[in-house]
């Protein structure tokens, strides 16, 4: 699978900058032919894995960088990563749990979000290196089952 397009881009982990990141990868998404649904459920996990490194991952530390890195490859499939060097996670299988979190305040469905929007979700992270947070969709199959 060749990429068509791509882009890359840093920002502080600071929670005004979520709004940022899901304008910018959704404005990238959208030379795909996808609906304004597929667009408004791009925002949301970005919103997710952004929200997940800037309050999970840099907690303690909240001036640190956040990277994301999009790519349109040949086929229509959109892949997202998003990737923090906070805390890291210590059990990625509990934490992709439905209503887990370790801040009692936070509901923990960013994960089960992002699952169902998305093809593939893949986690890999470790403790006290940070997190990555790879998210693909297909969108030529998506709009083929639409238009069948």
């Amino acid at each position: 699978m060749n990429v068509k397009n791509y882009v890359r881009f840093e920002f502080q982990s600071l929670p005004e900058n979520i709004s940022f990141a899901r304008s910018c990868v959704a404005a990238f998404a959208a030379q795909l032919d996808c609906t304004l649904d597929d667009i408004e459920e791009i925002k949301l996990v970005v919103s997710e894995a952004v929200s997940n490194s800037i309050i999970h991952g840099y907690a303690s530390n909240p001036h640190e960088k956040v990277v994301i890195a999009v790519s349109i490859m040949d086929d229509d499939t959109l892949e997202i990563i998003v990737e923090d060097y906070g805390v890291g996670i210590e059990d990625v299988e509990k934490a992709m749990e439905p209503t887990y979190s370790t801040d009692p305040s936070r509901m923990g469905l960013g994960f089960t979000f992002m699952k169902s929007f998305m093809d593939e979700l893949e986690v890999v992270s470790k403790p006290g290196k940070g997190t990555t947070v790879k998210l693909k969709r297909n969108f030529a199959v998506a709009n083929k089952e639409a238009y069948a």
